[in-house]
């Protein structure tokens, strides 16, 4: 095998290790108002804030997270819900996906395609980097693949007066639609520097998960 298909291959193959690497990582963009009292053991009870979800065992593991987020930021499960001090309403869907087309090569370089508005081989002028003798006439493919929309909704109310203290979505994209992926890492999310900034919208970068 020559050097220059050898190098190539590692080239290639870097790249996808790379991608790999970055899809391994959730990435979120959180929304949060609020205007919650700082927590004083503040009960709380949870409810599906659409009724699709309310009494599904599904919905049941996700609240079991949520309590556990409140529970460690100052808040305490109520044993009675109707005496609950605060009521919090969760809501998730995944969209049906939207499909991207990318090009799976590397960019041009004037070093082939020569410089100037045309270039010595009558090539528009870029930069990058390509060599068609390294990887190739066809090495330049086109892939499309489907990314999916997650949504976390949070709404905290006085569970006296219905006051609402706290508001907060949480959206991320994947190559994913289980929910079953998505909503732990949405709700994981939403609880980094709970409650934050009101009215600001931060980018959330999960590590991946210890294998």
């Amino acid at each position: 095998m020559k050097k220059r298909n050898v190098l190539g291959i590692a080239l290639a193959s870097a790249a996808l290790l790379l991608t790999a690497g970055c899809a391994d990582r959730f990435q979120a963009n959180v929304a949060r108002f609020q205007q919650l009292p700082a927590p004083q053991g503040q009960t709380f009870t949870i409810v599906a804030d659409d009724p699709r979800l309310a009494g599904g065992l599904e919905f049941s593991q996700y609240a079991s997270l949520l309590e556990h987020k409140l529970g460690g930021v100052g808040y305490v499960p109520s044993q009675d819900p109707a005496r609950a001090d605060l009521v919090v309403r969760m809501r998730y869907s995944v969209d049906n996906g939207r499909e991207k087309v990318q090009s799976t090569g590397f960019a041009p370089d004037p070093f082939y395609y020569g410089y100037g508005r045309y270039g010595y081989w009558g090539r528009p002028y870029h930069w990058g980097f390509y060599d068609p003798f390294l990887f190739g006439p066809n090495y330049n493919q086109i892939q499309s693949y489907t990314v999916y929309t997650g949504t976390l909704e949070l709404r905290i109310d006085r569970a006296n007066g219905g006051q609402r203290l706290f508001e907060g979505k949480a959206e991320s994209q994947s190559l994913s639609n289980k929910l079953t992926y998505l909503v732990p890492n949405l709700i994981d999310a939403m609880f980094i520097n709970f409650p934050g900034k009101s009215g600001e919208t931060v980018k959330i970068t999960l590590p991946p998960e210890k294998k």
